[in-house]
């Protein structure tokens, strides 16, 4: 079987990532810091937060796909991916938003940093990378997850509530339940073909 190239990785795993963290915690977050402080130590935090969150998913995932055989491993993703696009597609949740309690004696910018990390971390999304590396080229994997949640957390920051207030969060929700579910699909599919 032929790999995938870098950039339809990185590309598909954006996507993935992008349409599962809308109206998350960690964009909740960055709205509710950034409606009380500067927006670029927020956006800052968030990023630095990211980039170490996928950094240690991409390893984990690289490393057990190191030891685990590929047809076992893109089975273990199709069932995850499944599990989290029926529990999106499933999920009652109307949106309602969760209190944001700020570090006291930090700045903006490591109270970003520390609520996302702490919210982000073991979260359906850095397992979600963890997987998509334990099968994919794991650098595009990285850039996609990581610009993926810049984006979402800038929007969280910027438009997060004029997109909101116009598209009920429920949808957005959906549709990444139904990404994931073709996710799962396509590595249940590798893991049958392999």
């Amino acid at each position: 079987m032929i790999p995938p190239e870098p950039a339809s990785v990185a590309l598909s795993t954006f996507a993935l990532i992008a349409l599962a963290e809308i109206g998350d915690k960690s964009q909740l977050v960055c709205m509710t810091l950034a409606a009380r402080h500067r927006h670029w130590p927020v956006l800052l935090g968030a990023t630095t937060a990211f980039v170490i969150l996928n950094a240690l998913a991409v390893a984990f995932g690289a490393g057990i796909a190191a030891w685990v055989p590929e047809r076992l491993m893109a089975g273990i993703v199709a069932v995850m991916f499944g599990a989290f696009g029926l529990h999106a597609l499933l999920n009652q949740d109307n949106g309602d938003s969760e209190d944001v309690i700020e570090k006291p004696g930090h700045g903006v910018f490591f109270t970003a940093l520390l609520l996302i990390l702490v919210a982000e971390f073991g979260d359906k999304t850095q397992i979600a990378v963890a997987g998509l590396a334990g099968s994919m080229a794991s650098i595009p994997v990285w850039v996609g997850a990581t610009v993926a949640l810049v984006m979402v957390s800038s929007l969280g920051i910027w438009a997060g509530r004029t997109v909101l207030q116009r598209l009920p969060l429920h949808w957005l929700h959906r549709a990444g339940g139904a990404v994931f579910l073709i996710f799962a699909a396509m590595a249940a599919w590798r893991a049958f073909t392999l």
